[in-house]
């Protein structure tokens, strides 16, 4: 029989798929096992375009609502953070401003 995740197992493997779809997305040859022992700003040496991150959050907001059963907007709250904590810098936020 297989073993049950427990909840913060399924958090951080989400967490893992969240940030290497992210990479994906932004076009960068980069996976989670590359930075995850890192203590540096490895978030601010790659960028992405506010429609890259608007995919990205778009993807992980579904992923939670299927995998964690939230409502939308408990998926966006979650995903919000996600972007916060672990988000790549914009390359055309100036063009946007």
């Amino acid at each position: 029989m297989k073993k049950r995740l427990t909840k913060q197992e399924k958090t951080d493997l989400f967490l893992k798929e969240a940030i290497n779809k992210m990479f994906e997305i932004a076009g960068h040859d980069v996976t989670f096992d590359d930075i995850k022992d890192r203590k540096d700003d490895w978030y601010a040496q790659w960028e992405m375009t506010m429609a890259q991150n608007n995919e990205w959050k778009e993807w992980g907001i579904q992923e939670i609502k299927k995998r964690f059963r939230y409502n939308k907007i408990m998926a966006e709250k979650q995903m919000s953070m996600i972007n916060l904590m672990w988000g790549l810098k914009f390359s055309d936020w100036e063009t946007l401003t």
